[in-house]
């Protein structure tokens, strides 16, 4: 069934659609914006099953309250939100709980930029998927979200150094992935 929709309002008449429940609503908007929001969970998961996962339990979310949202905002923001949160309780349920010391994480430096530069998407986000979940959590609200330590503390029910330590280490994990993958070798 096509539905053609008044170019004016068409964003407007696509939310009322979900909000009455219609499934061709509920396609369209899943459709439009999977992939935007496939690429968020990736940057949580493990790997792309457990990306869809989370991707389809961010849907639920989305369709439960999709009431909630105020037009003239950004739909794709508040749907992103959504998905960020729904990675977040992702990894708290397999998050391992470690107090890392912030004083054993001094020495440690970045990723060299040269090694980075090498790499596709697809490539660093197959690094980043290699991380452990504490450490992936942290890295993806610190560095992609722009969360700050305390920020991720409060939501990961974590302190700030552990969130800063976690942030060090998993630099320094992603920069042992990169060395291995395009020097031979791991630092």
């Amino acid at each position: 069934m096509d539905i053609a929709l008044p170019l004016g309002n068409e964003e407007r008449d696509l939310i009322k659609a979900c909000i009455r429940k219609e499934r061709w609503a509920q396609k369209l908007l899943y459709e439009e914006y999977y992939s935007k929001l496939m690429g968020v969970c990736l940057r949580y998961a493990n790997n792309e099953h457990d990306a869809l996962d989370i991707l389809h339990e961010g849907f639920i979310k989305v369709f439960r309250n999709i009431h909630k949202y105020q037009p003239g905002t950004s739909l794709i923001a508040w749907m992103r939100r959504i998905m960020v949160n729904t990675s977040i309780d992702y990894c708290r349920k397999n998050i391992r709980r470690r107090t890392e010391n912030i004083e054993q994480a001094f020495d440690i430096s970045a990723v060299e930029a040269d090694a980075i530069s090498q790499c596709t998407e697809k490539e660093i986000l197959e690094s980043i998927q290699q991380l452990s979940t504490a450490y992936r959590t942290v890295f993806n609200l610190y560095v992609i979200e722009g969360y700050s330590h305390k920020e991720i503390a409060e939501k990961l029910n974590i302190t700030e150094s552990t969130s800063r330590s976690n942030l060090v280490k998993a630099r320094m994990k992603l920069k042992a992935i990169l060395s291995s993958r395009f020097y031979g070798y791991e630092e």
